[in-house]
């Protein structure tokens, strides 16, 4: 059984994260926790999957504090010290579902997730009746709010009265982040903010395509500063300029990146990212002084996890981030689109947008994909793992999370087997981007042909 992505279980609510499996994971989590906080996101399937959560958690022991509807992040919160569920497709179509596990304020790890599969694959039997747990209502979102304002409220400068749009897609962001920018002293223009269960005023999954009613109203307002795009569940930021366009979010992760390296006293600040993660991070970190560190999607807090765990003197991961998501150690440990809405208005606001970009270094950046049977994956990329840096043998190469070759001159290029489609992905960054990405992907060609 693999019941876990990248991002916790998900996927239409007929037939995948049906009230059997969550009740079945509900009684999974509840053998292990005392204590569980519960919540969920705006979907119209969120009240049913909630209901069968609380009831296999309780039933097998656990008692419950039912959030209601919060942001992912508010729960990851509020999960500190027990363990939380939190019921979300994130930026999935309103038909799918999804359930997201949480102990101590991290999402689980491999093995955490592997227990959890033995075991709704065994089956869970109900604890004796007297043993069962009980369930609590509690209101976090006041708390969460105070705290993401406080800790942003460390970076930067006050708003005083910067103009921000901010579009949440008729998403849970709806109950966070306006609030965190009024109480920075910014003037909000909120757009999509209200929950709805079907998303009908945007898709809930931020993109150039369903972000255009911002990108617009931005670019037709002169006061509105900075625009602000969040994903159904806050745990994604987009980023859109006084001018309506979107920013890079390598861009966005560049700019968060040095400030944090700079803001640092650590002997050794660290940078934790993922192979598709642009060249320009490493730029910008490294003239600030820190080093990037690499770590699979999907795998953030595991790799923030080893890296606190070596003995490595002064070492510290000051910014943890893939593309669109953010993890700020020092606030906590888990992903967070408010608080990244904060600090990178609180850091307009210091300096502006233009000034903040302007040292990043922003090559063509393409993403595309060779067809390849999943039966054939694993021998195409041992096959790739030889031929591409045999045709670029000037390339720096690196084989740990599919294989990536590094230039001199700032460009480089991944290549990785798809996790879900019969696909091997690529990626280039180049002031050449068109003529690389046609070479790099002439070799996969070649590569899939050899082991068919």
């Amino acid at each position: 059984m693999e019941l876990f992505g990248t991002a916790g279980i998900r996927g239409p609510v007929a037939d995948t994260v049906t009230p059997e499996l969550a009740l079945d994971v509900g009684r999974a989590v509840g053998v292990e926790a005392e204590t569980v906080v519960l919540g969920r996101d705006g979907r119209q399937s969120g009240t049913a999957l909630v209901g069968a959560v609380e009831a296999g958690l309780t039933s097998a022991g656990a008692s419950v504090v039912r959030l209601g509807q919060v942001p992912t992040p508010a729960l990851a919160a509020a999960s500190r010290g027990r363990y939380g569920v939190m019921l979300t497709a994130s930026h999935n179509p309103p038909a799918d579902n999804g359930i997201k596990l949480f102990a101590d304020g991290v999402e689980f790890d491999s093995d955490a997730e592997s227990r959890i599969e033995s075991r709704v694959e065994d089956g869970v039997r109900s604890a004796e009746w007297a043993d069962w747990g009980e369930s609590r209502g509690a209101d976090i979102l006041r708390g969460y709010r105070e705290e993401v304002a406080d800790f942003a409220r460390g970076h930067g400068d006050d708003l005083d009265g910067l103009t921000v749009a901010v579009d949440c897609g008729n998403g849970m962001a709806s109950l966070a982040t306006p609030q965190v920018i009024r109480a920075l002293g910014g003037a909000v223009r909120a757009l999509n903010a209200n929950v709805d269960s079907h998303f009908d005023a945007r898709g809930s999954k931020p993109t150039p395509e369903t972000l255009t009613g911002l990108c617009d109203f931005v670019a037709g307002h002169e006061t509105v500063e900075l625009g602000i795009g969040h994903d159904g569940d806050a745990d994604r930021i987009v980023i859109v300029d006084g001018e309506g366009e979107i920013v890079h979010e390598d861009t966005v992760l560049a700019i968060l990146a040095e400030h944090y390296v700079r803001a640092s006293e650590a002997v050794d600040p660290v940078v934790l990212t993922t192979p598709n993660a642009s060249g320009r991070i490493d730029e910008r970190v490294q003239a600030a002084g820190g080093r990037v560190e690499r770590i699979a999607l999907g795998a953030l807090h595991e790799g923030i996890a080893e890296i606190r765990a070596r003995t490595d003197p002064g070492a510290a991961v000051v910014f943890a981030a893939e593309p669109w998501k953010h993890i700020h150690p020092a606030l906590g440990g888990w992903i967070d689109g408010v608080a990244s809405a904060a600090v990178v208005a609180r850091l307009v606001a210091a300096q502006g947008l233009d000034t903040l970009r302007e040292p990043v270094t922003e090559r063509p950046y393409l993403k595309s994909e060779v067809t390849c049977p999943d039966g054939l994956k694993r021998a195409a990329m041992a096959d790739l793992e030889t031929r591409l840096p045999d045709t670029y043998p000037e390339a720096d190469v690196s084989t740990d999370y599919g294989v990536r070759l590094s230039f001199e001159d700032g460009s480089w290029t991944l290549v990785r087997p798809s996790g879900t489609e019969p696909y091997v992905r690529v990626y280039v960054e180049s002031d050449d981007a068109q003529a690389m990405l046609a070479d790099v992907k002439s070799v996969i060609g070649d590569a899939v042909e050899t082991v068919d």
